[in-house]
């Protein structure tokens, strides 16, 4: 289920509508703000508000139209139940009329699940599992081009490699002006162990953007999203991390990581762009990792690209490679 997560919308113009129209009820801001750090049905919302089910429905509507609710159906114990999550934690809202310095930038977002990789190398420790079940064997490396691999929601491994083919959805004639990416990921230790750095490595169509020191394995207590049957003596959830890029360099989570820029990445050359994760054989600390999905670990989401990007008409189509 997608979630928030410091996510931000921004909308402008006509756009900016029914996002306004949403959040013009405080009944659906109560409904925002007790999502804030939970998944909740509508049984649940309504008994928190002292509403009926039909009132709390009707609002919830509301705000998935305005694309600032994110529902999931799951078996329940009679018949299916409706999951509910915030989808953005802030909103940016360009009033219309202001003509100084505005420009043209545009945003794409996509969702990556963990599973959906093009190629992985994997060192045990290792192996990957859904929300139900470990598939293939354990410290396996073959278990990850198990069919079943589509349906990861974690998977963990010494040393190696991940690596995604996300689609380029950069329109022609456009620029790009910075690209994004976030995931929840930790080192991989033994069962778990908080003091366990791993330098982890983030490339972007073969350009390294620089390597993060994970803290730790994070476990020992089941996480808001940690299936019922794992063991909470292993990894149960990771940090939510953020790379950005733009013309000045990359950051993580705000803090200069090195001068790869926007341009380095050559996003307008490609037919896809490829994101590769993983630990060099050399790295000081070679820590592993764990990378979560939409269900498993404390954030709700799949590996997310945010690419901005701008028009600019003296740009030209060029062939893909």
């Amino acid at each position: 289920m997608a979630v928030s997560g410091n996510k931000i919308l921004f909308v402008d113009g006509e756009s900016a509508l029914p996002v306004l129209k949403a959040l013009a009820s405080e009944t659906r801001m109560l409904i925002l703000g007790m999502l804030s750090h939970n998944i909740l049905n509508v049984t649940e919302l309504a008994a928190a508000l002292g509403l009926p089910h039909s009132t709390v429905n009707f609002n919830l509507k509301q705000l998935e139209a305005a694309g600032l609710l994110h529902v999931e159906y799951e078996p329940g114990t009679r018949g299916s139940q409706k999951l509910c999550s915030k989808r953005y934690d802030e909103i940016q809202i360009r009033m219309p009329g202001v003509a100084v310095q505005s420009d043209n930038t545009q945003h794409t977002e996509i969702s990556m699940p963990i599973g959906n990789y093009r190629h992985l190398e994997a060192i045990p420790t290792c192996g990957l599992a859904s929300d139900m079940k470990i598939i293939g064997m354990l410290d396996d490396p073959r278990s990850f081009f198990e069919l079943e691999h589509l349906f990861a929601q974690i998977l963990w491994f010494r040393q190696g490699y991940v690596e995604y083919a996300f689609p380029n959805s950069l329109p022609y004639g456009a620029q790009a002006v910075s690209l994004e990416l976030s995931m929840e990921i930790c080192s991989e230790a033994p069962q778990y162990d908080p003091d366990w750095p791993s330098d982890i490595t983030i490339w972007i169509n073969n350009c390294e953007l620089g390597t993060w020191t994970s803290p730790g394995d994070l476990g020992g207590a089941r996480a808001r999203l940690t299936p019922d049957w794992w063991q909470i003596d292993q990894s149960t959830h990771g940090y939510l991390k953020r790379w950005r890029v733009n013309e000045n360099g990359t950051v993580i989570d705000g803090e200069s990581l090195s001068a790869t820029n926007i341009a380095a990445l050559e996003l307008g050359s490609n037919n896809h762009i490829a994101v590769k994760i993983g630990v060099k054989s050399d790295a000081r600390h070679v820590g592993g990792i764990n990378l979560f999905g939409r269900k498993f670990g404390n954030y709700p989401q799949d590996i997310v690209m945010r690419l901005e990007y701008a028009f600019d008409q003296d740009v030209k189509p060029v062939a893909l490679r």
